[in-house]
């Protein structure tokens, strides 16, 4: 049995993962038939990079995807572009109707990507501002702190030296 899955590489907490064409029993990391694309899932949002056609193929020749590999190649458009190449063989569509919706569906996953990509540069933006309108809060709390104990260094100080001038004052007015 042949199926379509990850082959993990990468380093220790900063997993990549190969998207590879496997014999069942072969080892996840080990021997592989070809290698479909990649998968990045710490990335945000996660990059996948795929060969469409050939994972087309390999679905239409019998491979079974696992699990997570299901959902990557559902969300990239695999298994879509699969379900109407399926059509086209049976004869319930034509090649030219299969092209148009599978684009059509692509420019719709497209502007739902971008919409999240610039929903999460706003929201990375509203919490930098924020970031930084606490700091300078902060900021300007220590320097008013480090003002108020200035003044309260001063102000002892310049209290002897008043008393020092009214006490010759005092001596001459007698």
């Amino acid at each position: 049995m042949v199926r379509i899955r990850l082959a993990r590489r990468g380093r220790k907490k900063a997993a990549m993962y190969d998207i590879v064409v496997a014999d069942a029993k072969a080892p996840r990391d080990g021997r592989f038939i070809e290698k479909l694309g990649t998968y990045n899932p710490i990335s945000n949002p996660t990059k996948i990079v795929l060969n469409v056609d050939k994972a087309v193929k390999w679905l239409l020749n019998g491979a079974q995807p696992t699990d997570t590999t299901r959902s990557i190649l559902s969300h990239e458009g695999v298994l879509m572009r699969k379900h109407l190449q399926v059509g086209v063989i049976k004869g319930a569509i034509t090649q030219e109707v299969a092209d148009e919706r599978f684009e059509a569906w692509k420019q719709e996953k497209l502007g739902r990507v971008e919409a999240k990509k610039d929903g999460l540069d706003k929201k990375q933006a509203v919490t930098k501002s924020a970031q930084l309108e606490a700091e300078r809060k902060v900021n300007e709390a220590r320097a008013a702190a480090i003002a108020k104990k200035n003044v309260v260094e001063e102000a002892p100080a310049a209290e002897p030296a008043a008393e020092e001038a009214a006490a010759p004052a005092e001596e001459a007015a007698e």
